[in-house]
């Protein structure tokens, strides 16, 4: 659950092809993010990674913020087709869908890590914009199809209840806090069953809560 801090040169292990050059300064930069963060995130530490010329992040991606979108926007490609897809055609869609989301996230940190920090990305680009929507289209199609007829206006606020839990989980997960509560070496595969009862039991309190 915590984050490497070893670094190796990927050309040592991964000789590239110039026609290939952009793919390979990407990867590099997706290890350098899951070893230092995205904050630390440095062009020249990614050059070397990649054991191309100072020059060739620039080249390929312009700037910082270049590079992040092209991580970002990979990885909404990588989330759609990696899991939401597929679990929105399940009956339980819905849940389906936000343990999808979950294993994508523990299973490409740098990705998650950059995908929801608008900050970092020229959000702009078309291509990253239209991988996001694409991705949260799933989602919030979704919960339009389960609500029951007249509940439009929930909509909006039920998806974004359904994404704050798996992200919020993915999160802690991620950060190390949840190994103190969960035990040691726990994995997220044997969580699902409990998850899923812990969502169902979470949406009876709410609804006695309310009144409802």
């Amino acid at each position: 659950m915590t984050r490497r801090r070893e670094k190796t040169q990927v050309s040592r292990a991964r000789p590239y092809h110039h026609g290939h050059l952009r793919e390979v300064v990407l990867a590099a930069a997706i290890e350098e993010i899951e070893a230092v963060g995205t904050a630390r995130l440095s062009m020249r530490e990614i050059a070397k990674r990649a054991g191309v010329s100072h020059a060739a992040p620039a080249h390929h991606f312009g700037d910082k913020a270049g590079i992040f979108t092209a991580i970002a926007t990979q990885g909404f490609q990588l989330l759609y087709e990696s899991g939401i897809e597929a679990a929105a055609g399940r009956p339980d869609a819905l849940l389906d869908t936000g343990i999808a989301y979950i294993t994508f996230a523990l299973g490409h940190r740098a990705h998650f890590e950059v995908m929801f920090r608008p900050d970092l990305c020229h959000t702009e680009e078309p291509e990253y914009v239209a991988a996001r929507d694409r991705s949260f289209d799933v989602l919030f199609s979704l919960v339009g199809r389960d609500l029951p007829p007249g509940h439009e206006a929930l909509v909006v606020p039920t998806s974004v209840a359904a994404w704050s839990i798996a992200h919020g989980f993915a999160t802690l997960w991620l950060d190390g806090n949840l190994e103190p509560r969960l035990g040691e070496g726990v994995s997220f595969e044997s969580l699902v069953p409990q998850l899923l009862d812990g969502f169902v039991a979470l949406g009876e309190i709410a609804s006695r809560g309310l009144g409802r």
